[in-house]
């Protein structure tokens, strides 16, 4: 049941890069906002149902006897202070997840969500460099995984600055989009990497210092990015008169899949089933298919070489 639900999770979050991606446009530079207030709001909603949900199962039968699936679907033990004290946490995860969107008007998916799912090999030298995990885990293999990655993102970056611009643009005509080479276009995705690392270690340090639960944590991130959307909905209606529904379908897909593949990941991680981690982990190479299939993306030789290091480490180290 657990291998389902990894591969449901591994479906939904490249099914949210790929709607993400899909309702983007290069020359809307509200975009980023438009799909921060989509993923806030189905956050938002699932928040409310664990809050509801929650109070239910504890009167009742208790956590423990509910399925892990049905209890990430429905269960939290969120208190408000859980929100104060996760937000630094939760605001580093967002605030990586909007450069991420940003970044998405300026490089094509099939470079963009490998970079961004990096991130485990950098939050693992942290952790190292914090004290937060001991020397002793930090194996050959593990060495292995963060090499290629290191490899993957900087090959990457030397290729796609170092192609030649008619080439470029003539593999990006066939996907109607083009791109204009520049650093601030590579250089999004990499801010996410780095801070959504940081992310992930206060993620482990917060664990460590306080009772928080997995349950609380994820309830305080889902409160703090529909705060962010009510922000994001005031600033486009209001401040800069935009139409925030107007044929933005695919954000709430994209929305949707990205709740729903969160809810998956938990019933995952309760279960403590390592192989389900690795396989959620390789989740961006179904984004880099989706792109080929259904955004035409078309990369070069190298550009998919240097992707093939990357998730390659990335599955290793998951």
């Amino acid at each position: 049941m657990f291998y389902i639900f990894s591969i449901l999770a591994l479906l939904c979050w490249s099914g949210s890069d790929l709607f993400s991606k899909m309702g983007t446009r290069e020359r809307d530079k509200n975009s980023h906002w438009k799909v921060v207030f989509a993923v806030g709001l189905i956050m938002g909603i699932h928040f409310f149902i664990t809050l509801i949900g929650g109070a239910i199962i504890d009167n009742t039968v208790g956590v423990d006897a509910v399925p892990k699936v049905i209890a990430s679907i429905f269960y939290t033990d969120f208190k408000p202070f859980d929100f104060i004290r996760y937000f630094p946490v939760a605001g580093l995860y967002i605030l990586a997840m909007v450069l991420g969107y940003i970044g998405l008007r300026y490089i094509e998916l099939s470079i963009s969500s490998p970079i961004c799912n990096s991130s485990g090999a950098l939050a693992f030298l942290l952790c190292l460099l914090f004290g937060i995990f001991s020397m002793e885990e930090l194996t050959a293999v593990t060495i292995i995984g963060i090499v290629l990655i290191t490899v993957g993102i900087v090959g990457l970056g030397f290729v796609e600055q170092n192609e030649d611009e008619e080439i470029k643009k003539a593999r990006q005509e066939r996907a109607n989009r083009k791109y204009a080479k520049s650093i601030l276009a590579f250089l999004m995705p990499i801010l996410y990497l780095v801070i959504d690392a940081l992310g992930t270690a206060g993620d482990e340090l917060i664990f460590i210092k306080t009772d928080i639960t997995d349950y609380a944590a994820n309830s305080a991130f889902e409160l703090t990015f529909f705060c962010l959307a009510i922000f994001a909905f005031i600033w486009i209606k209001f401040v800069k008169k935009d139409n925030i529904f107007r044929g933005n379908k695919h954000l709430f897909f994209g929305g949707f899949c990205e709740t729903v593949g969160q809810i998956f990941y938990m019933a995952v991680l309760f279960s403590d089933f390592s192989v389900g981690m690795v396989i959620i982990s390789a989740y961006c190479a179904i984004s880099v298919l989706w792109s080929r299939i259904f955004l035409r993306e078309k990369m070069s030789w190298k550009h998919y070489l240097m992707i093939a290091l990357v998730i390659s480490g990335i599955v290793i180290l998951g």
